[in-house]
């Protein structure tokens, strides 16, 4: 079974994390939501409050498979102002870990450097901060072990994307199966 971990923050897009949880755990994989914030419960950017699995640990995430960032505006800029979110990041990149965001939180990726020579996309504006990146037209664009998608609208794909990555093409189909998704 593959761990994923799934990185929480005020401001949050709702449906590009929940989307992606609920995916996930149909499909098999133990994926954990994380506050970055003071307390578990963490309000997106829609007014929904959502209580996170965990808190966030500096100490790492090193039995994690995957590690990914939902997207919305203040939600990303809270991911960025985070202290010490971007050395989990680079340290998970280093060790070969897939690395996952949607919307403006390709960003983060891109502001640790870690997507120089890769193809990625992000949400219309923010592909400034995408540095080093060559900017794809896709929904979602998988580019090494980095995996990353351009909005909401992006969700059900990107989830898809990141399911067939961490379990298989077969588990992953069973799972569109099994809620009728023709995509």
């Amino acid at each position: 079974m593959s761990i994923a971990y799934l990185f929480l923050a005020d401001g949050f897009e709702e449906v590009e994390a929940l989307t992606v949880v609920d995916i996930l755990r149909r499909g098999g994989v133990n994926i954990k939501t994380v506050s970055i914030m003071e307390g578990k419960d963490v309000i997106g950017s829609h007014g929904i409050k959502v209580e996170a699995d965990l808190m966030f640990d500096k100490k790492g995430y090193d039995d994690a498979d995957m590690l990914i960032l939902p997207g919305g505006g203040k939600g990303t800029q809270n991911l960025k102002a985070h202290k010490n979110l971007n050395g989990i990041i680079i340290k998970a990149e280093n060790k070969g870990k897939y690395l996952a965001a949607i919307c403006a939180a390709p960003s983060v990726f891109g502001l640790a450097g870690i997507l120089d020579g890769l193809k990625a996309v992000c949400y219309p504006g923010f592909e400034l901060q995408l540095i080093g990146a060559t900017i794809g037209k896709s929904s979602v664009v998988k580019d090494g072990k980095i995996i990353t998608a351009k909005s909401a609208a992006a969700s059900m794909e990107f989830s898809f994307v990141l399911l067939e990555t961490l379990e298989g093409s077969e588990k992953a189909q069973e799972v569109k199966d099994s809620i009728l998704f023709v995509g």
